[in-house]
């Protein structure tokens, strides 16, 4: 190929990729859920990898395009696709889950932005720590508020059973610090 026609093609690859990846994003939300779904004793929401995808859109793209990753995955499912956990969608957003899934979105964002730099000394510290306040507690902040309000049990109790997820989202924290510290090398 002439040097010419792979300046072209730099050039409009470095123009579609920034908005393909949200769509890349989402499109990996959907294949998280449809993986599979480990269910909780005493909670009905399952572990899912889609938290670990939440991660590391948070830690790879930027806040506007995190954003718009999941606003097209949930607006895929309220649309009535069946993108979300066991093949739901609609009712998902406004069953115990649906908490959850909403907080994908200020989670997302809050990750993002918490990030930083990706250079620097700590960068694996504070990738991780982005992680496990914007897509652990923000989150669980929204998904255990509403799966309250729409169960009627108290928020002590829900946040107790959902201890049992806590060591997988320390894990995927970690995964998703790794993968991402892995994928820029190789930039």
């Amino acid at each position: 190929m002439s040097t010419s026609v792979i300046a072209i093609i730099r050039t409009a690859t470095a123009h579609v990729r920034p908005a393909a990846l949200p769509l890349l994003f989402a499109a990996l939300l959907w294949a998280s859920a449809a993986a599979g779904a480990v269910p909780i004793p005493g909670t009905p929401v399952p572990i899912t990898l889609q938290t670990l995808v939440v991660m590391m859109a948070g830690l790879m793209l930027t806040p506007r395009q995190a954003a718009a990753c999941i606003v097209l995955y949930l607006t895929a499912g309220a649309a009535g696709l069946p993108v979300f956990a066991g093949g739901m969608s609609t009712a998902a957003l406004v069953s115990p889950t649906g908490g959850f899934l909403l907080g994908f979105l200020p989670g997302v964002v809050v990750t993002a932005l918490l990030k930083g730099a990706s250079q620097g000394r700590l960068v694996a510290l504070r990738h991780f720590a982005a992680c496990l306040i914007g897509c652990v507690v923000v989150v669980y902040a929204f998904g255990i508020t509403m799966q309250s309000v729409l169960t009627g049990v108290p928020v002590a109790a829900i946040a107790i059973a959902s201890t049992g997820f806590i060591i997988g989202d320390l894990i995927k924290a970690a995964v998703a610090t790794l993968a991402v510290a892995g994928i820029s090398r190789l930039r």
